[in-house]
């Protein structure tokens, strides 16, 4: 279990975060079951590549299968940019790809990448597709690190760009690895939908949010326009994993101040919650395992 996700160890006192579950109307989902799960699974690749997100819904992946697999017939490699989970009896792993902007880019080490400006090759990703292209299932996604208000710089351009932009040309030339690489009838591809933040002080004095088509201010329209034109090229190829709205009504799942934080902070901004508080990621157990549950389904 990751630090940043593990709320419970990081003090946080209640629970009921972990026990909602999400019922779409006018569909019965199949219920979670890791053994049905590792049935599918068998003799595969299961990857997900992407970002912290798409890595919180990996360990949220390996969490719900593990515990049904005995010791000694997993195993885990250690964490560097591809990570692998093992199932030995099912000859099955389930990995994660660290490619936050999909693009080769300097912030390609899984480590060592919170830089403040941002490069990217917009036309190059062969690298990263070296790792991914021999996945049986690949789970991908990409938004967090382009809503950044800073420029990103274009090797090969004289000129920067803003976040959306260079998102548009990445996605753009991931769309076309798809397209010329992907048979749809040996490999599954899904896209993860933008994960929703909940930064709004406005939101922290309510209750639960139960409103009946409920969007908050978390979602960026622009950001999920672009990847609806993305990948209504690719209907054939690509399943989306929509999990955005379902994710907008969770206020309550994020770590808030109950994790691990990489940075020192001062006391002034201890003593203001809100200033550092983690209102993008998500404590596990929790909101990632709907997310899995509906790949559960989409399988």
């Amino acid at each position: 279990m990751s630090d940043q996700l593990a709320c419970t160890k990081h003090g946080r006192p209640d629970r009921d975060y972990q026990s909602w579950r999400w019922q779409p109307h006018q569909c019965d989902l199949m219920r979670w079951n890791a053994t049905e799960m590792l049935e599918k699974l068998r003799g595969k690749r299961l990857m997900f590549v992407g970002d912290s997100l798409n890595r919180g819904q990996w360990i949220s992946m390996v969490c719900l299968l593990q515990s049904v697999i005995p010791d000694g017939k997993k195993s885990m490699s250690p964490n560097a940019p591809l990570t692998i989970f093992r199932a030995e009896e099912y000859n099955a792993s389930v990995e994660f790809y660290w490619a936050p902007l999909l693009v080769e880019s300097n912030s390609d080490d899984p480590v060592n990448h919170r830089l403040e400006h941002r490069i990217i090759n917009p036309r190059s990703l062969m690298k990263h597709a070296a790792q991914w292209e021999k996945a049986d299932i690949l789970v991908f996604n990409s938004y967090l690190w382009w809503r950044s208000g800073s420029k990103i710089k274009l090797i090969g351009s004289l000129r920067g760009c803003r976040g959306l932009e260079g998102m548009a040309v990445a996605l753009n030339t991931w769309a076309k690895w798809v397209d010329s690489r992907v048979d749809s009838l040996r490999k599954r591809v899904f896209f993860v939908t933008m994960s929703p933040t909940h930064f709004s002080q406005l939101l922290w004095g309510e209750g639960s949010i139960d409103v009946q088509g409920y969007w908050g201010s978390g979602s960026d329209i622009d950001t999920m326009d672009i990847v609806r034109t993305v990948m209504n090229k690719l209907a054939r190829q690509v399943t989306v994993l929509n999990i955005t709205q379902l994710s907008e009504y969770r206020k309550d799942g994020h770590p808030s101040i109950y994790r691990k934080f990489w940075e020192t902070f001062s006391p002034e901004q201890l003593a203001s919650p809100s200033s550092y508080a983690d209102c993008i990621h998500w404590c596990l157990p929790g909101v990632p395992d709907t997310w899995n549950e509906l790949l559960f389904n989409l399988l």
